[in-house]
């Protein structure tokens, strides 16, 4: 089932079609997810939480590096989809390449465009373009207290030999 989940970009535009001819409504989510944590579980299922159905944009690995830095993504974005598409909150997942969901926004033009807390409505950069297609701009989330830079840290300190 987790499979049937992750959709090309064409095929989820078409899904979504589906979804609101039955009234309901799209939320959607982005991140580059490299290290699942306790912080990414908290961002989806908060956005969720916001009523509709939850499609999650999981950057490739060439968006992850250029957002990251080298070394990253650690896992290939196939992989990233998967665990995504894994959780209860998530309906659908589409891997994407562009370093924002700016051209996502436009193609799936979701009821809402949910953020993390380590953004605010004036610093979504997406957010002219949300405002565009008629989506809400929702920051949601615990506090950014948790990072995957931060993990990677913590366990290279930990087993460091």
């Amino acid at each position: 089932m987790t499979q049937e989940k992750i959709l090309p970009l064409d095929a989820l535009v078409a899904r979504l079609a589906e979804h609101r001819r039955r009234g309901e409504r799209i939320i959607l989510a982005n991140g580059c997810f490299d290290l699942l944590h306790v912080g990414h579980i908290r961002y989806l299922e908060a956005a969720k939480a916001l009523g509709g159905l939850l499609v999650v944009a999981v950057n490739d690995d060439a968006s992850v590096e250029r957002l990251k830095g080298a070394g990253r993504p650690l896992l290939p974005a196939a992989d990233r989809a998967r665990l995504v598409a894994a959780l209860r909150a998530v309906a659908y997942v589409v891997v994407f390449g562009e370093s924002t969901v700016a051209g996502l926004l436009e193609r799936l033009r979701p009821d809402i465009h949910a953020k993390g807390t380590d953004y605010t409505p004036q610093s979504v950069p997406e957010r002219d373009i949300a405002r565009q297609v008629g989506a809400q701009v929702a920051i949601v989330g615990d506090p950014k207290q948790h990072s995957t830079r931060e993990l990677i840290g913590e366990i290279l300190r930990r087993f460091r030999r």
